[in-house]
């Protein structure tokens, strides 16, 4: 089954250590496992450009709660962070390095899910690969995810480590929601990749690989027509926004807590990472994994483009 899980981006930035805090102490009480970061997080919003803030919360965060480990779950990335102003790569030093500075600063003995979180085609995927599966089986990770990436390359990698009998990447990490830009169309974030019907239909006959989908909410675009980027511009939104505001009033509930019950009921279904800043908007979220929709609201969301 799916879950709700907390990306944990602003953490030690746009949030302060204080507000972290409150926020992951809700998604726990709330029953909240997962917890999605990164090495890179947040170095664009640092005046300092340092990597790793919000690993280094987390582990102050789980140092400060004896006992909390074995509860949650916690997800990080290597391929963004910054060396000499440039990101890292995925080279096998690379990798192996990047998870001894995660550990580290995470304050833990393994993680529990490693992706990659960029693409590196300079190097070989059997490099990149072959030094996931020895962290991997040193124990140092669990589970092995792949973010950004084309599904021709997940494939690509997920055989390569079926040929080198190490430990393939279980989980894909893409910009997925019930709103879908134009084909072709400009996003200002260009290293973000859409989980498009192609990629869909792979993770949904792919045994094993699960999809996480992070900006499930767009930004607040649901519940805000200004945070809507042009790139949605077409008639097949306005029919969408349509039946989704209608499902969400027939429920009594927004227009996110039906996305995110969409998300989570889908086939394939997806794990949304959800980066709130406000308690209520944790509460928002975790109520929405109880949201149950009928034949009849799955039907109405069923828009053809």
């Amino acid at each position: 089954m799916s879950e709700i899980v907390l990306g944990a981006m602003l953490f030690g930035t746009r949030l302060t250590e204080q507000e972290s805090f409150a926020v992951l102490d809700r998604f726990v009480e709330r029953g909240g496992t997962w917890i999605d970061t990164a090495n890179c997080y947040s170095y664009w919003l640092d005046p300092a450009g340092q990597d790793g803030q919000s690993e280094e919360v987390l582990g102050r965060w789980l140092k400060a709660r004896p006992g909390l480990r074995d509860r949650v779950r916690i997800a990080t990335k290597a391929g963004h962070g910054q060396v000499n102003g440039q990101p890292e790569g995925l080279s096998a030093a690379a990798v192996r390095s990047a998870a001894e500075q995660s550990l580290r600063r995470l304050g833990v003995e393994h993680i529990d899910l490693y992706w990659t979180h960029v693409e590196d085609r300079s190097v070989p995927l059997e490099e990149t690969v072959g030094a996931l599966g020895e962290l991997h089986a040193a124990g140092v990770v669990g589970r092995l995810g792949v973010s950004n990436h084309p599904a021709w390359r997940v494939a690509q990698a997920r055989d390569t480590a079926r040929r080198l009998g190490v430990e393939p990447y279980t989980a894909l990490q893409l910009r997925h929601s019930y709103l879908q830009p134009r084909v072709g169309a400009a996003i200002p974030e260009t290293a973000h990749r859409f989980a498009w019907p192609e990629t869909l239909d792979y993770v949904r006959t792919e045994p094993g690989l699960d999809l996480w989908a992070y900006t499930p909410l767009m930004n607040g675009a649901y519940v805000r027509d200004d945070r809507l980027a042009d790139a949605f511009d077409h008639p097949g939104t306005a029919r969408k926004r349509a039946a989704l505001s209608e499902v969400a009033r027939d429920l009594g509930v927004n227009a996110n807590q039906v996305v995110l019950a969409w998300l989570l009921g889908g086939d394939p279904a997806a794990w949304p990472i959800v980066g709130a800043s406000r308690l209520e908007w944790i509460d928002e979220a975790m109520d929405a994994a109880e949201l149950k929709l009928d034949a009849e609201a799955w039907r109405r969301l069923d828009v053809q483009l």
